[in-house]
């Protein structure tokens, strides 16, 4: 396949980029490489056959014609977004120009091109919209799991945005056509991911030997999915799910926030011991909530399996395991992030 990946040198998307390149597909990314877009994540690809990188801004409408007519995909993995919670708090704006009118113009780009196909190359086309299961709100300790009937109920910036980008994919098909399938995921994780996340902060500040920030009492759930199982729900999506049709994506790993971070403590006791002798979790520190903290997030991901034939490789030992030591063996990597402007500092206060 001829795969257009937007958000291509995010976290997400790097790593699909890699995956699809290794399966023998034609990959073009395009990111605009803001803070969270790193050409370094896909330093293993560039110059590679098979593989193009295009810097441009999905709400540049020209740039995105000049894309489709250079590239001409037989799919659009489009993931490119603005993704902090804590972030849209500070500032929304980036969040409805990227999320909202960048998705807009990539569907009218998209819908331009699908038009100039014709045959199995129309038929076949796909515009895959990925999206967070963030969108759907709060669960409650004992409601049942996240699914594709489940209402939507934003309740943050960053997830209203996501929501109604959502609302715009299927508008596009039920208006105009456009063969597109949506996906919603729970929270990922693994290797390149901005340290803005939860996970890559503690393990960051493990290895400072700094405090270890937790939210509150820690009490917030998520369902962790490793990023490799996640890119290869994608990969199933684009080339066997049906248009019109939503996936629900998840890792069937619910964990407590505080249960998290001292399994991730433990790991790095047993990798990378503090040099005084105390357990990392002795730095856990509880500071004040996140504004609006959605309580618990879970997915049911019967659909992906039943219909993609997919299922999560990665459990929470080896996902988490593999983590941490993507993080220790690529401390380069790392540190051309935290030579930038981001320090691991709190945002999202108010």
């Amino acid at each position: 396949m001829k795969l257009l990946i937007t958000g291509g040198a995010g976290f997400i998307g790097s790593n699909l980029a890699r995956l699809a390149h290794v399966a023998g597909h034609e990959v073009t990314v395009v990111d605009k490489l803001t803070y969270a877009g790193n050409r370094s994540s896909l330093a293993d690809l560039l110059g590679q056959a098979r593989f193009s990188f295009i810097q441009a801004d999905i709400c540049d409408a020209e740039a995105m014609r000049r894309v489709f007519a250079e590239a001409r995909p037989d799919k659009v993995l489009h993931l490119a977004a603005e993704s902090h919670v804590d972030r849209s708090i500070d500032g929304p704006g980036e969040f409805i120009s990227t999320n909202i009118t960048g998705t807009f113009t990539l569907l009218q780009a998209a819908l331009g091109y699908w038009r100039t196909l014709s045959g199995a190359a129309k038929d076949n086309f796909r515009f895959l919209h990925v999206s967070t299961d963030e969108v759907f709100g709060s669960l409650g300790p004992t409601d049942k799991p996240f699914d594709e009937a489940t209402a939507y109920d934003p309740h943050s910036p960053y997830s209203a945005s996501k929501a109604a980008s959502d609302h715009l994919v299927r508008a596009w098909h039920d208006t105009y056509g456009l063969p597109v399938i949506v996906t919603n995921c729970s929270n990922n994780y693994g290797p390149y991911q901005f340290p803005e996340k939860l996970i890559p902060v503690v393990i960051l500040k493990c290895l400072r030997s700094e405090a270890i920030p937790v939210y509150g009492q820690g009490e917030n759930i998520r369902d962790w999915l490793y990023v490799d199982d996640h890119a290869r729900a994608l990969l199933a999506a684009a080339a066997q799910g049906v248009p019109g049709r939503t996936y629900c994506i998840g890792g069937d790993n619910e964990r407590r926030n505080i249960d998290l971070v001292r399994e991730l403590c433990a790991l790095l006791d047993e990798f990378r011991p503090r040099s005084d002798g105390k357990h990392h979790g002795s730095a856990i520190t509880f500071v004040t909530d996140r504004p609006g903290h959605d309580l618990r997030y879970a997915i049911d991901a019967r659909r992906a399996r039943t219909e993609l034939g997919w299922a999560p490789q990665e459990d929470f030992r080896s996902g988490f395991r593999k983590t941490v030591r993507w993080y220790l063996d690529h401390p380069a990597w790392t540190q051309g992030i935290l030579d930038g402007s981001y320090r691991l500092e709190r945002m999202g206060k108010t």
